[in-house]
């Protein structure tokens, strides 16, 4: 599953080395005081920014040819840490009159902690080549008792990339007579390289009611300002269970701003039309429980 091209990029840029004339010219800044930085500080952001020599070479030259342009491109140039990447391991695509399949499998690349690595992105090859054995039997099947209509759309979004977090939502749209959609999220410490879990976030299970009262609040408010939006809630529906609480392991992202995002599939908590609906938590409510503000802010 490796990309060669990207381990031997990442292998040049690691043995790059500085050229001398940066580090005069960081030096000379420092004198200056044109930048309130250290320079260790300094040599360590110009070496994140890009995977190539050349790319320092362009820094060097606006440096060299003006303090003030080089502190501005300074300023508006992205610092992408770790180069951890999202990228399409394999497809499988079926298109034959009335049975359409479109499974695209993610993996992730770039991470040091090898096992995470490789224990992820088997977990997405499973996932799919499960879908799609089972789906060729369902479709042999049809054909064998005269025939149907049968589709599924498999993919995946990347919710957060950021410098600490990597949110990566994995859907499965399955259209046999109606549809069903289901979301799987994995959040991953950019930093520490280990697998971000709901509980891991918590100090103990008492998160599981302060969030599930939240949600529940939310839901009515939410059909007070619009009569279209109908969820399964006390107060609301009596004919089908209402929603009491997540599960323990509920499925969840991290947003780019650090709020938690807790996400429902399609008809778990609200009719088909809602589709997959999640819900913002206040970081407010969840201070008391959390073990630290490293990730939800």
């Amino acid at each position: 599953m490796k990309d060669n091209n990207l381990e031997l990029l990442k292998k040049e840029y690691l043995e790059t080395k500085i050229p001398a004339e940066l580090d005069d010219t960081v030096n000379k800044y420092l004198k200056e005081g044109k930048k309130m930085i250290n320079k260790k500080k300094y040599i360590k952001r110009i070496s994140t920014i890009t995977a190539s020599a050349a790319a320092v070479t362009i820094i060097l030259t606006i440096g060299v040819n003006s303090n003030k342009a080089f502190a501005k491109t300074m300023s508006e140039i992205p610092i992408v840490g770790s180069i951890i990447k999202v990228l399409t391991f394999n497809e499988y695509k079926i298109d034959e009159d009335t049975y359409h399949a479109d499974i695209e499998t993610p993996a992730i690349e770039g991470l040091e902690n090898k096992d995470l690595e490789s224990s992820l992105n088997e977990k997405y090859y499973d996932e799919n080549k499960e879908l799609y054995d089972k789906f060729m039997l369902e479709m042999k099947d049809l054909e064998v008792n005269g025939g149907g209509h049968m589709g599924i759309d498999s993919g995946y979004v990347v919710k957060t990339d950021t410098e600490n977090i990597l949110s990566l939502g994995r859907y499965v749209v399955n259209t046999v007579g109606s549809s069903s959609t289901t979301f799987k999220y994995d959040t991953i410490d950019k930093k520490t390289e280990v697998l971000i879990t709901l509980p891991s976030l918590f100090k103990d299970e008492n998160y599981i009611e302060i969030i599930s009262e939240n949600i529940k609040k939310q839901m009515v408010e939410q059909h007070e300002n619009d009569e279209n939006k109908i969820y399964w809630v006390k107060g609301l529906e009596e004919l089908i269970t209402p929603f009491e609480k997540i599960s323990k392991n509920q499925d969840f992202y991290i947003n780019q701003e650090g709020k938690l995002i807790i996400s429902f599939d399609k008809y778990e908590v609200a009719p088909g039309y809602m589709g997959v609906v999640e819900f913002e938590i206040p970081t407010e409510i969840l201070l008391d429980v959390l073990i630290g503000i490293g990730y939800i802010k």
